[in-house]
């Protein structure tokens, strides 16, 4: 399903979907092209709820798995790269702040996982509740509902995606009023992106943390054997 998605998404953004010798009207082309970032942008977020959707499934059933933990890090972290990847291409200006993004989630989030995974749990998402105080609240979840992560990683992922669908509105093809709108969330959702950026740090601090406590206790136990 991830690389199906994927898949329609190149397909979306760089497919004509206009026959030249049929379509020769400028405005026919321009609403095909809003067309095709509405649809990308529909794509991306299927894949958000359709994966959030499978883990909650998954923990509401005990079903939860080493491999499903693995394969739900892998989609968000390389779905989030790829439109990542594209707005670099979009915004040459901030190439290295989209890279550092990536670094640091990628980084931040693999090393925690697998600190995770080394000591026992299930899930990234499984945490000591006396460990970090920021990841506990992070984490904590009513049911299989965690509303700190929904709220964080949504706003995440709609600023990126906000920023792909302001470098395709042209002015005034789209009203005024509207675009206003979009700038407002677009600055409530960097807020939110700059929150989880600082999340991140966290989960990269506390997870090397863990890892050389972990270092430390298997060399203290192998010294005693």
């Amino acid at each position: 399903m991830f690389f199906h998605s994927l898949f329609f998404l190149y397909l979306l953004e760089h497919l004509k979907w206009t026959n030249k010798t049929r379509h020769n009207d400028k405005q026919t082309r321009q609403n095909n092209s809003y067309a095709r970032v509405v649809l990308a942008l529909i794509s991306f977020f299927l894949i958000a709820l359709l994966d959030a959707f499978d883990g909650h499934a998954a923990r509401a059933l005990n079903q939860s798995t080493k491999f499903g933990a693995m394969m739900d890090m892998l989609t968000d972290r390389c779905a989030t790269m790829c439109l990542l990847v594209n707005l670099s291409l979009l915004y040459p200006a901030y190439t290295f702040l989209f890279q550092v993004s990536m670094c640091l989630d990628i980084s931040s989030h693999w090393l925690h996982l697998h600190s995770s995974t080394i000591k026992g749990s299930v899930s990234h998402k499984s945490i000591d509740l006396s460990g970090n105080p920021i990841l506990r609240v992070y984490y904590t979840s009513k049911g299989t509902f965690t509303p700190v992560l929904f709220v964080m990683c949504a706003g995440n992922e709609l600023f990126f995606c906000l920023l792909y669908l302001l470098h395709h509105i042209e002015e005034p093809a789209v009203c005024v009023s509207v675009t206003g709108w979009l700038y407002a969330l677009l600055l409530v959702c960097a807020l939110i992106s700059l929150a989880k950026a600082a999340i991140s740090v966290v989960h990269l601090v506390t997870a090397s943390q863990n890892m050389a406590a972990l270092d430390t206790a298997e060399r203290q136990s192998a010294k005693k054997q």
